[in-house]
């Protein structure tokens, strides 16, 4: 499919072209790597099969979804590292090359939870989500790095949240992740143009087994329709060589996708005194952003 090709309407195939996705045993990307297969992409599913909050493990959680690919006609591998230590990332990028000889895409979705208020949560909780979300994409995007400039169409796509670049309660660790790969997408965006990477960022809302309770209580019986497969499409327009968009923070929801804007408002000019600025600004602070108490009353991504 070509850049002319997707405006016309055309299928989007992969047509072999190998893409890695991590955490890609449940949820989010299962659904990117069924997709993806289904599209013709060869498939490196990377998962320690861990429980949400990372601790845990079983190597079978990865198997299955290479299964299911395999059951539907796709080809798939099975990869059981650790994206959140240099060794791990480099030996999942390796499978990709050891088993296809090639790395197209790709894309990094693991992820784990560990909620709590912020003065109460230990520091290797806040490490562990760090850890996995920002430094997990770090690690396997460099690894991946050499791989993609060799084909001249390499593709990143990271995960960043709507969710955590909102903000909610119990979750500044996984907020600061979230917000810092937005930050890093535009980052690599740069580096890469000059080599044929792309790197954009996805920033999905669905229920997965990382957030269940919580979406429950944010959007009740409208949480149904924030399903996995409803966003598995933009991460695979995203991953294919034709996406044309670089640096871009998309949220998907429900079938609706939105861009993420960055900017700034001018509150005042010429301020001179502590005084002035807060005149200035507090014109507005009677607004502030509490739109998960009551989600009925705000729409967030096209889902109310």
């Amino acid at each position: 499919m070509t850049g002319d090709a997707a405006e016309s309407g055309d299928r989007v195939d992969f047509g072999g072209d190998v893409v890695l996705v991590t955490g890609a045993g449940s949820g989010l990307g299962r659904a990117y790597s069924r997709l993806l297969a289904a599209r013709g992409a060869r498939v490196v599913v990377n998962d320690l099969g861990t429980g949400p909050d990372g601790r845990g493990r079983d190597g079978s959680v990865a198997e299955q979804v290479v299964d299911e690919i395999v059951a539907a006609g796709g080809e798939a591998a099975a990869d059981g590292h650790s994206v959140a230590d240099p060794e791990g990332a480099e030996g999942a990028v390796q499978t990709a090359i050891e088993r296809y000889g090639r790395l197209d895409a790709v894309v990094n979705n693991a992820g784990i939870v560990r909620y709590g208020g912020f003065h109460r949560m230990r520091h290797d909780d806040v490490e562990a989500v760090l850890d996995v979300h920002l430094g997990g994409s770090a690690l396997v995007t460099r690894a991946s790095w050499p791989h993609l400039a060799a084909g001249g169409h390499g593709r990143v796509v990271l995960t960043s949240s709507s969710i955590g670049l909102l903000g909610t309660p119990g979750q500044a660790a996984y907020g600061a992740a979230k917000s810092a790969l937005a930050g890093m997408t535009r980052a690599l965006a740069a580096a890469g143009a000059g080599r044929g990477i792309r790197v954009n960022a996805l920033a999905p809302m669905a229920v997965t087994r990382l957030n269940e309770e919580v979406m429950a209580e944010m959007f009740g019986a409208e949480s149904r329709r924030l399903t996995p497969e409803l966003v598995a499409p933009v991460a695979a327009y995203l991953a294919h060589r034709d996406c044309r968009l670089n640096g871009e923070v998309l949220s998907a929801a429900a079938g609706r996708v939105a861009r993420f804007a960055l900017g700034h408002s001018v509150a005042g000019e010429w301020l001179h005194t502590p005084e002035q600025v807060g005149e200035a600004l507090e014109a507005g602070a009677d607004r502030p952003l509490r739109w998960w108490s009551d989600p009925a009353e705000e729409e967030v991504c096209g889902v109310r």
